[in-house]
């Protein structure tokens, strides 16, 4: 086994509205205004990322239109894979609720970095812990099939956090200390030996 790059990515602002709301796995748009205000953004990621490579976005739109425009901004298009097990964590039910809504439903303290804290799992979702399993395995699946390549992955926030955490096998709650910013770079390595992180929430032009 060689070392395999992956190079992951949080997905562009999503719109005013969006963000009142807890969206988790929920299709919400993009922020249009943002999306051409940070036109610089992209086309830093688009020299700082590695060429060639294999990329991989999540089901959901706010991925594909991030990877397009990292693409226009001057990164050779290509056709990205669809990666599902990299999905943001599932909020079932709470799907939707607003931001003010949501102490009262949880059985544990909020998590102060992140709506819930990471053992906290919603009616028909599912707990940061097991996100960290689902991005682990996506992580070790594809180290193996894409062995000593570098792989681009446009995700979400709290999919990062649960692939940073895997990589340096922490608890749930210490991985949501971590900021993610949109539009960030988090690069994690998968060597014969084992994983290590080479930067976290590195914001491009930075």
């Amino acid at each position: 086994m060689s070392e395999t790059r992956f190079w992951l990515i949080r997905h562009a602002l999503v719109d005013e509205n969006s963000r009142a709301i807890l969206y988790g796995i929920m299709d919400v748009p993009l922020c249009e205004t943002t999306l051409e205000a940070q036109a610089p953004m992209y086309a830093a990621l688009a020299r700082r990322l590695p060429r060639p490579a294999v990329w991989k976005v999540t089901p959901l739109s706010r991925t594909h239109r991030t990877a397009k425009a990292i693409f226009n901004a001057g990164y050779p298009e290509v056709e990205p894979g669809i990666e599902p097990d990299m999905i943001e964590q599932s909020l079932g039910e709470w799907h939707g609720l607003p931001h003010a809504e949501l102490p009262a439903k949880l059985a544990a303290p909020q998590h102060p970095f992140w709506p819930l804290a990471g053992d906290e799992k919603p009616p028909g979702g599912e707990s940061m812990v097991e996100v960290i399993v689902r991005a682990g395995a996506a992580l070790e699946r594809m180290a193996q099939y894409h062995n000593g390549e570098d792989v681009v992955i446009v995700s979400h926030g709290g999919t990062i956090r649960a692939a940073v955490a895997y990589a340096l096998d922490v608890h749930p709650d210490n991985a949501l200390h971590l900021s993610i910013h949109n539009l960030s770079l988090t690069c994690l390595e998968r060597h014969p030996e084992g994983w290590r992180v080479t930067c976290v929430n590195e914001l491009p032009g930075y």
